[in-house]
């Protein structure tokens, strides 16, 4: 190339940048303007964000992407992605994936370790004091924000457990945790070594920091059938009983068991407890179970069946039957009037009208739809509202006056699992446990992600942490914060 065609060359892209209005050269208060929105975005951004699964890297989005490659922007070269699995140490777009997922998640253990997290940007403890003072912010205001203030602020600490057989407390592995209504005691149920399940009632009476130790009272009841669901049961007072669905297996049928609480020993205040019934029903294919504590419907539990919902009534062992369209997956008693609502595989969600029993078609009183089959349903205390969650990750409020829904929360993940919904109404907070093994807390008046909190363990399908949270851990004195169970350990993560 001569000179002269090299010099209207550079001419004409000098004129091609002059027209474009990309890059023309801008005020310097709009250039000052503009970085100032980029960084407060940013910032807002990295609150709020959830991690992601995406195999795709920032340092890897520069390159070009070839078919049967990947590109490693630490090591900047291409390496052959192997799509079998009899060879040595293979390269796949899921071990690539699991591989980024694990460093995402020991870079946020290690920054939670060192810093706080704010809830909502521009909210500390000095600000919404000053904004409370002036009169900008109401009192049930200051408190929610007060409340997200220490969510933010929760440390992690490893719970010690103590059992009359400290060996299995280093082989099995916490499956579920359940608090009872005081939230003194979590009913355990954990996987054996040898196959199966055990259950144990964990005091959390004894739960007070600085030193975090609590005593797992465990039982002989063992059982080799998958644990579908579970519930707390009020059968000879508040929380007497646990109500378990176990799938059957081979020949042997499945069931609904009433556990008396008293079988694990010291399991319950001194004086208040006392011998329950011990009771099994035959109950086949039960996805689901709700104790009642509608008076209209007392001592009676439901089961959510393949097409068919089953009302039992424990006393007198009357049924009955309500049919369905598709499996039912998730269950809830209202308590004020005598409605049982119910989630469905298909992603119906209804309830039923127990005062019009199961003839005609008058007993399905409310139905709602999701695009996904329905894992959790919550109704909220004035039971005008329910909570439900999806196996696509949707959570949504629905407004039962207008059957409409008013909110989503955004961040959840979850693909097939099936992943409960914690709702606490007292503390304005609604939280839950993704597929990708994180737990995340929203606002439950305006689902804002208040936090995310990666799990102590590697994620992985056998270790999807199992939550509880409340504001008394340990009864009435107890104080607030949230027990996470995950392989064979108990963490709290307590206010600071």
């Amino acid at each position: 190339m001569n000179k002269s065609s090299w010099q209207s060359r550079r001419r004409h892209g000098r004129r091609s940048h002059q027209q474009n209005p990309w890059f023309r050269l801008r005020d310097p208060e709009d250039r000052s303007d503009s970085q100032a929105a980029q960084s407060a975005q940013d910032s807002s951004h990295s609150d709020d964000e959830s991690p992601s699964t995406s195999s795709g890297t920032a340092g890897a989005s520069s390159v070009p992407e070839l078919p049967g490659f990947y590109f490693d922007p630490e090591k900047k070269r291409y390496f052959r992605l192997l799509p079998g699995h009899n060879n040595c140490n293979p390269l796949t777009k899921e071990s690539i994936r699991q591989k980024e997922m694990e460093s995402k998640r020991l870079r946020l253990l290690e920054e939670e370790d060192k810093q706080k997290k704010i809830a909502r940007m521009g909210f500390n403890a000095s600000s919404m004091l000053r904004k409370s003072q002036l009169g900008f912010l109401n009192v049930t205001s200051y408190c929610h924000l007060a409340h997200e203030l220490r969510l933010s602020c929760m440390e992690r600490k490893k719970v010690q457990i103590r059992s009359l057989d400290p060996s299995a407390l280093a082989s099995d592995r916490f499956n579920l945790i359940l608090a009872d209504t005081n939230s003194d005691r979590l009913f355990t149920v954990n996987d054996v070594k040898v196959g199966g399940s055990k259950y144990g009632i964990i005091n959390l009476q004894s739960l007070k920091t600085p030193t975090l130790k609590v005593f797992m009272h465990e039982n002989l009841y063992f059982t080799n059938r998958k644990v579908n669901s579970v519930c707390w049961a009020s059968l000879n007072h508040l929380d007497s009983h646990i109500l378990l669905c176990l799938m059957g297996l081979a020949e042997t049928p499945g069931c609904a068991t009433l556990l008396p609480a008293s079988l694990f020993v010291n399991s319950h205040p001194a004086g208040i407890d006392r011998p329950g019934m011990l009771c099994s029903f035959r109950i086949p294919g039960a996805w689901s179970c709700a104790w009642s504590l509608n008076i209209q419907a007392n001592n009676c539990f439901s089961t959510g069946l393949s097409r068919r919902v089953l009302l039992t009534n424990v006393v007198t062992g009357h049924r009955q039957s309500f049919g369905t369209n598709s499996d039912v997956l998730a269950q809830q008693f209202a308590l004020m009037v005598p409605l049982l609502f119910n989630g469905c595989r298909s992603g119906e969600i209804f309830a039923i009208d127990l005062r019009c029993g199961n003839q005609g078609k008058g007993w399905k009183a409310t139905r709602l739809f999701h695009d996904s089959a329905v894992t959790s349903v919550r109704i909220l205390q004035d039971e005008q509202y329910v909570m439900a969650s999806d196996m696509a990750g949707k959570i949504k409020l629905w407004d039962l006056r207008t059957t409409k829904c008013i909110r989503q929360y955004e961040g959840h993940v979850n693909e097939y699992a099936y992943l409960p919904l914690h709702v606490h109404e007292e503390e304005g907070i609604l939280v839950a446990v993704g597929q990708d093994c994180y737990t995340r807390i929203w606002s439950l008046h305006d689902a804002h992600l208040l936090r995310t909190i990666p799990s102590p363990y590697p994620a992985s399908k056998a270790d999807i942490p199992s939550v509880a949270f409340s504001s008394r851990l340990g009864g009435s004195r107890g104080a607030p914060g949230l027990l996470m169970a995950v392989g064979q350990d108990l963490y709290c993560y307590s206010y600071s």
